[in-house]
């Protein structure tokens, strides 16, 4: 094992010394005296040393001759004209216009469930029936004496029509059958609220109250929650100042962060009223169902494109500066009238929106020119500067 050691403490040596000292070091390690592997252990690190001094001199006298060595270190990007899309973003949750919960319309005992949670139904379908209490048993003995009703008075009508009887017996058989007719329409009424049915298609959300349950109108007596996916939408509150981009069409992309998915849509509508509490009017914005994804309650981004440039000019917003007169200002790169090296070169700007780490430049420079990104804060005005590469 020790001479393993040696033979990889010799190679390495060996590799960090040359010519006639190989010899030396190596008769030292064979010899296998300690302190003489030790004076020589000294004697090498003391010409590292020497070395080293004599490096930073070297770099030193090179810094002094060499001119493009004190020159600032930058690198370049060019300006290029390129579509903008600016995006609004607001803060909004996706609701639902028909998201009801279901509540009996008269007292008994909930009879019979007919659906279960998720099941789909359609408007009118039959959900559930309450026990109307012997209201059906009536309903069929008013439909007999308004058929008897009605039949006496078909019967008085033709007498009355061959001037047979009095005007007062066939007055009294149509009143008092329109008065059966009227009752009996009353009583189905009140028998149909024993059923209770889909108010329009949608899901059933939940199922709140079970089979056998005593249910009576009123606040607490909830039995479905029905819910339609199908018209889903946002409604978002947007600032005033925005309102003559923010119109019914535009192209809008909406993020939703639990599902880490995002849609396209646009604008159905935009509200006509601008509320004084906050100084803003309401857009709403339809959400397809997404495979059943997307439901009501759930947080969304909404990013409204508000304004458009076909060909704007971007840079990083990082490489503008601000002067004493809140002028803002980037640094070009020129090229020198007398060595024709590469020079910055400062140039007034004016700005317009902002997306992400970009701006978009009004005026000030043109496509094609090289601006000065790595460095833009540590160049002045006429400098010459050295380019790293051009982006």
């Amino acid at each position: 094992m020790k001479r393993t050691i040696y033979i990889g403490l010799t190679a390495i040596l060996l590799a960090s010394c040359g010519g006639g000292s190989n010899s030396s070091l190596e008769s030292v390690i064979a010899s296998q005296d300690l302190e003489a592997i030790r004076a020589k252990q000294a004697e090498i690190s003391e010409q590292q040393k020497d070395l080293e001094t004599d490096l930073r001199t070297l770099d030193s006298v090179i810094a002094l001759l060499d001119d493009s060595a004190k020159l600032p270190l930058v690198t370049t990007i060019k300006a290029q004209p390129q579509k903008f899309n600016h995006y609004l973003e607001l803060q909004g949750d996706v609701m639902t216009k028909q998201n009801v919960l279901i509540y009996p319309e008269m007292a008994g005992t909930l009879y019979r469930i007919y659906v279960v949670e998720g099941q789909k139904v359609s408007k009118g379908q039959l959900l559930a029936s309450i026990d109307d209490g012997g209201l059906s048993s009536q309903l069929a003995q008013m439909r007999t004496q308004a058929e008897l009703a009605k039949t006496t008075y078909e019967r008085q009508k033709r007498l009355w029509e061959q001037n047979i009887g009095s005007e007062i017996q066939y007055l009294q058989a149509k009143t008092n059958y329109e008065a059966q007719e009227s009752a009996v329409k009353q009583m189905e009424s009140q028998v149909a609220k024993s059923t209770i049915r889909a108010p329009f298609t949608g899901i059933i959300d939940d199922v709140i109250k079970d089979q056998g349950t005593v249910v009576a109108p009123g606040q607490g007596s909830e039995i479905f929650r029905i819910v339609n996916l199908s018209n889903m939408y946002i409604e978002v509150e947007v600032p005033e100042s925005h309102l003559p981009n923010v119109t019914p069409g535009k192209d809008v992309r909406v993020y939703f962060p639990v599902l880490g998915d995002s849609i396209q849509t646009k604008i159905r509508q935009t509200g006509n009223f601008i509320d004084p509490s906050n100084r803003s009017f309401t857009a709403e914005i339809p959400v397809p169902i997404n495979g059943g994804k997307i439901k009501p309650n759930l947080t969304a981004k909404v990013m409204i494109n508000d304004y458009t440039n076909e060909s704007a000019i971007l840079i990083p917003q990082s490489i503008v500066s601000e002067n004493a007169a809140g002028e803002q200002y980037v640094y070009l790169v020129d090229a020198d009238s007398i060595t024709s090296d590469p020079v910055a070169k400062k140039a007034i700007i004016q700005t317009g929106k902002t997306q992400g780490d970009f701006v978009e430049v009004l005026s000030g420079i043109n496509a094609g020119d090289g601006l000065i990104d790595e460095g833009a804060r540590s160049v002045k005005e006429g400098q010459k500067v050295k380019i790293k590469n051009e982006i």
